[in-house]
This record gives C-alpha cells, structure tokens and sequence, in this order.
C-alpha cells in the first residue's frame, strides 16, 4: 500500500515523539507499505518555523536529509494535485492538509494522519 504522510506524523516518526500510535507504527515498519513525503510538508515545516508557530528544535533542511537518508521518496506538488485540491470541500481550512488530502486522492495514495478533520474527505484517509 502507497502511504503519504501527513505532516505530524512524519515529524513524530523522524523524532520518535509518543504520540504517534502503536497503529501508526506499525504501519510505517510494515515492509509491505511504500511510505511517501510530500514536499508540501516541508513547506508546512518552513513556513510555521519562519512565522515562529513551530517548537521543532531541527530545520526543514535537517528532516529533508533525514527523509533522503532513509530513502523516503518525496512526492511534489503538481497541477493534477491542484486541480483535485481545487474540488474539495471545505471539511478542513488548513491549506497544507487541503494539498496533502489532494495529492492522496489524486496519486491514490493512503494519507495517514490523525487528524479527524482531514478523515471526512475519504474513506481511503487513515487516521491512526
């Protein structure tokens, strides 16, 4: 299965935070699943750290290296993701959530998140 994590959970994994769930886990350990990035959360990163609303002591360049030396593949935002993003209701007004639930939907991909505002959008979401 192709997972595109949401934001939080790729920050709680790379920092092995508590709260990121046993379910969470063991769908990111399981070799079965391909785990994906999206450049979108590393624009989420930036942007929170520049306004100063991030408490994440590493840089968007240092979970980039960590992404690329675990080969993760990162998935960018392209035109097909925008014109889903474009369609979507308005469940959630987070525009980094709104570009990940498109480029899920669009790929298809499975977003993994826990976010239950994010879920509304398709029965293919995973809330861990």
């Amino acid at each position: 299965m192709k997972l595109l994590l949401d934001t939080h959970i790729l920050i709680w994994a790379i920092l092995n935070d508590p709260r990121l769930s046993a379910a969470a886990r063991r769908l990111l350990d399981d070799p079965r699943n391909e785990v994906w990035v999206s450049a979108v959360s590393y624009c989420e990163i930036a942007i929170k750290r520049s306004l100063g609303r991030s408490r994440l002591a590493c840089s968007t360049t240092d979970i980039a290296d960590y992404v690329d030396q675990c080969g993760l593949p990162v998935l960018d935002l392209r035109p097909a993701h925008v014109k889903t993003l474009e369609t979507l209701p308005w469940h959630h007004r987070d525009p980094f959530d709104r570009m990940l639930v498109a480029q899920a939907l669009t790929e298809p991909m499975r977003l993994v998140t826990q976010d239950v505002a994010v879920v509304q959008y398709s029965d293919t979401i995973i809330e861990v």
